[in-house]
């Protein structure tokens, strides 16, 4: 296998290629095991990045997309619809939180939240209302696209689009000590009857390195955003699909939110799509006898069947008793972990909400410093792929990982302790 070819070929996402030109080489996945050229196997810890978490190349997934690619492998989706769009969105929205009433399909996260943000600017505009600012948390990540940059808040990726980005204004994530003052700011800002939409990740920010933060002060933002007419829109690229300890983030709130950003897990991991959902309220104000009030945002790939019989196996799974178990197992797992490790003197603080779990080292580094490196190839070594950001160490693994395989990422991270 031509590694010079990737070299001159390709081009790697986040990658400074001058710095770092090497690429491992994967041929093959099987459940939690990730092979190389030369059959090395490494267990995937964080799921290549939240999306196999039923296990690569599932069979109950695969299949699915095999039968459906010989009846029907893609078709437009303006104009036609299809029986696995059909089914995916009744199935889908059987587990969605209660108030969730359509589904608009597009083919990954950064986008869903694009489409997240123009349906909730576009509903103000449908009613005569310009609302042009949106309220984001600090340190949020929703996604490479301008819309998404807009609302996050990580410079390293924004630093040289900055300037062209929507109006963007910022509050903490909440917690009991700062959610008052971040209420006072809301209902300061919406008296200019300027904010469209809240954007945020529910309790857990990803690419934050897995900062997390509190439900009841969360829904009191929330709350206070429903009440000054402002589009709430959760982000749960990440979170959704059984991560936190629930189906959904979301759903450890009582106030939800208008619109939902869903993809990563949603396939499974094969094939890419994403999902925008709305209540019925969102809906609504789009439907009109002037065409050029209707949702104008389509995708060649929008609603492909093929990635529709992936989610519909993916839920059935995620349904299933064996996941169900298999999730409670892991969540026990990582306490006894972290109980484990708490108190060792080079850990500084470690968190956890369902089976995403994370220890910050008590050393102060750069996001991608050298430190970040180091780890990464302490762990490839011993046969475990996790990602550090910084300080940061986290796991979020298939959900069909066995104890014995989590033992090998636990004794990979404390053993990491030695060079930290």
């Amino acid at each position: 296998m031509n590694l010079e070819d990737d070299k001159k070929f390709l081009w790697h996402p986040l990658t400074q290629h001058q710095l770092h030109p090497e690429h491992l080489l994967i041929k093959k996945a099987k459940g939690v095991m990730l092979y190389d050229e030369y059959d090395n196997e490494y267990i995937d810890g964080i799921a290549s990045w939240y999306t196999c978490m039923y296990g690569h190349c599932n069979p109950e997934i695969t299949s699915k997309v095999a039968e459906q690619m010989t009846e029907l492998d893609h078709v437009v989706f303006t104009g036609f619809t299809h029986q696995p769009a059909i089914n995916l969105a009744r199935e889908l929205l059987k587990i969605l939180p209660e108030n969730q009433d359509k589904l608009f399909f597009s083919d990954n996260g950064s986008t869903s939240i694009d489409i997240a943000i123009k349906m909730a600017l576009q509903y103000h505009h449908n009613k005569g209302v310009k609302k042009q600012k949106i309220i984001a948390l600090d340190d949020g990540f929703h996604g490479d696209t301008f819309g998404a940059m807009s609302v996050s808040d990580l410079s390293i990726y924004n630093g040289p689009f900055s300037d062209y980005f929507l109006e963007v204004i910022r509050i903490p994530a909440p917690n009991k000590e700062n959610v008052k003052q971040s209420i006072a700011i809301i209902r300061e800002l919406a008296k200019k009857n300027d904010i469209a939409a809240f954007v945020y990740e529910p309790l857990v920010q990803g690419a934050a390195a897995m900062k997390m933060h509190e439900p009841k002060a969360l829904n009191e933002l929330l709350e206070v955003a429903k009440g000054e007419n402002i589009i709430t829109i959760a982000d749960e690229v990440m979170t959704g699909f059984g991560k936190t300890g629930k189906n959904f983030a979301s759903e450890f709130m009582s106030c939800l939110p208008d619109i939902i950003c869903l993809s990563k897990s949603l396939t499974g991991g094969i094939g890419p799509m994403a999902i925008t959902s709305c209540n019925q309220m969102i809906y609504e104000a789009f439907l009109s006898s002037k065409m050029e009030q209707g949702f104008f945002h389509g995708h060649t790939y929008s609603a492909n069947p093929t990635s529709c019989s992936a989610a519909l196996a993916s839920l059935e799974l995620l349904k299933s008793s064996e996941i169900q178990n298999n999730i409670k197992n892991i969540e026990a797992s990582h306490r006894r972990f972290n109980e484990k490790i708490k108190d060792h003197p080079k850990v500084k603080n470690t968190r956890q909400q369902g089976i995403i779990f994370a220890l910050d080292f008590n050393v102060n580094v750069d996001r991608y410093g050298d430190l970040r490196y180091r780890l990464y190839d302490f762990y490839m070594a011993q046969g475990v792929y996790l990602r550090p950001l910084g300080n940061t160490v986290y796991i979020l693994a298939p959900f069909v990982i066995s104890q014995i395989e989590l033992q090998r990422i636990y004794d990979a991270i404390q053993n990491s302790f030695e060079i930290i």
